[in-house]
């Protein structure tokens, strides 16, 4: 992962019931936090300042923090890069605060949240509100491989209190909730008290991380907002093409498959790769993508669906068996571990198990038509992360296939090309680079209509 380096780049930090922290320089920042009407919003005052503290002495990184209302944080991520709001009891927000909030957060913001103690009622109200704020993006708990438990430290377990296993979780991985957006965090929400930790006053009875934990998530934390500020201001550019023609026959069309789930990753990268292919090939291409549940019974009239995400996810039975008959009727699925994140490898994997228990996943060789057409694919480029992981900068494509009935029925690829379509891959993503996503996704769609 992107490790030592990144705190560097930080620029501004906000801490919440509001907090926001802004780096002025290289090295130097200053922090805001920002209050409302929790009287105990401020309940561990030196917790933010011994972060801060700890983060000068282990990383040589130095910022300051300043205190402000949510109606002193600007709606532009440049003046307040990073909100940090913390409480104990039950809150909303105004529709006029919901709608403040979603816009500094697309615009690159981005906001955490800690519970004070652990309260409950503080992180049902986050989870509530953030559903308002964001009711097209579920959220969901981050599994242990995310990058925001890799960017500085790794800390994929941490140590808790006894009273947070008293409540029934027994685990030893961190517990992060989160709104992500085209591959990016933009809202964190900790289910157990951070700020005690990093004050440095941890009791047994706490629904907390012990002080160590808690120090090195909230390093690893500015280090993820670190790497991904900058980038974020690239992916908002990504471009998205429309239809002129609204006619679909002889097109190459794309359904993506909706689930119970985070099931966009990106919003503009299925239509770029599109155009780039008709671009390549004179194909004539539907650049609106249709979403659709496996339920839908007009699945079975599209001859190529898309499929990807982050995280585990489960398809009921219902979507299970219209996959199944989908895929045994002659269809095509091309699915993409998106960013080449475990949790929704692992999960696919098992589901093409589930399905087609004597039709593995198979590798498709490098002789295969899949890699000659229209591009000649031997070696593609890899992204930083990737490379750091197999200690090469390039290497020959992996793609694997699952064969039903005689015909391929799937195709998928564990390494993310999405954000190489939008000429954006994310600074965490295990993938391809531009050049090389955008080959092999136009040599898949080729694959899908001539095989």
């Amino acid at each position: 992962m992107l490790k030592r380096h990144c705190l560097r780049l930080l620029v501004i930090f906000t801490l919440a019931i509001g907090t926001m922290v802004s780096a002025d320089a290289f090295a130097q920042g200053s922090a805001a936090e920002v209050y409302g009407k929790d009287v105990y919003w401020n309940a561990t005052p030196n917790d933010v300042n011994n972060l801060l503290k700890g983060m000068k002495d282990q990383v040589d990184a130095d910022y300051h923090m300043d205190i402000r209302t949510l109606a002193e944080v600007s709606s532009e991520p440049e003046k307040n890069p990073i909100l940090y709001r913390s409480g104990h009891y039950n809150f909303s927000y105004t529709p006029y605060e919901r709608e403040k909030l979603r816009e500094y957060l697309l615009a690159g913001g981005m906001i955490i949240y800690n519970t004070g103690l652990g309260s409950a009622p503080f992180y049902r109200s986050v989870i509530r509100e953030l559903g308002l704020i964001f009711p097209e993006q579920p959220i969901q708990r981050l599994t242990s491989d995310h990058p925001i438990f890799h960017s500085y430290y790794d800390v994929d377990r941490v140590e808790f209190t006894p009273a947070v296993h008293k409540t029934g979780y027994k685990g030893n991985e961190p517990w992060f909730d989160a709104i992500e957006i085209n591959c990016r965090v933009v809202a964190l929400v900790s289910r157990w008290g951070l700020a005690v930790g990093w004050q440095g006053e941890v009791k047994d009875e706490y629904q907390a991380y012990r002080p160590q934990s808690a120090v090195r998530l909230g390093i690893n934390i500015f280090a993820y907002a670190s790497a991904m500020r900058a980038w974020a201001k690239n992916a908002a550019q990504a471009m998205k093409f429309v239809d002129a023609d609204k006619t679909t026959a002889d097109k190459v069309s794309i359904v993506q498959v909706t689930y119970n789930g985070v099931w966009k990753t990106r919003h503009a990268g299925i239509s770029v790769l599109l155009q780039t292919f008709n671009r390549k090939t004179q194909v004539p291409v539907k650049f609106t993508l249709t979403e659709k549940s496996l339920t839908d019974p007009s699945i079975y009239d599209s001859p190529l669906m898309y499929i990807t995400g982050h995280e585990a996810f489960k398809l009921s039975d219902k979507e299970k068996a219209g996959l199944k008959l989908y895929l045994k009727n002659g269809g095509f699925l091309f699915a993409e571990a998106c960013c080449g994140r475990k949790g929704f490898d692992l999960a696919f994997r098992k589901l093409i198990a589930s399905l087609f228990p004597a039709n593995p996943l198979t590798r498709m060789p490098p002789s295969s038509q899949i890699f000659q057409y229209p591009n000649k694919v031997t070696t593609v480029g890899l992204t930083p992360t990737l490379t750091q992981d197999l200690g090469k900068s390039s290497g020959q494509p992996v793609l694997e296939a699952v064969t039903v009935d005689g015909h391929c029925a799937v195709v998928y690829s564990r390494f993310g090309m999405a954000g190489g379509w939008e000429m954006s891959q994310s600074p965490y993503a295990r993938g391809y680079n531009e050049i090389g996503s955008l080959k092999i996704g136009q040599n898949i769609l080729m694959y899908a209509i001539t095989q």
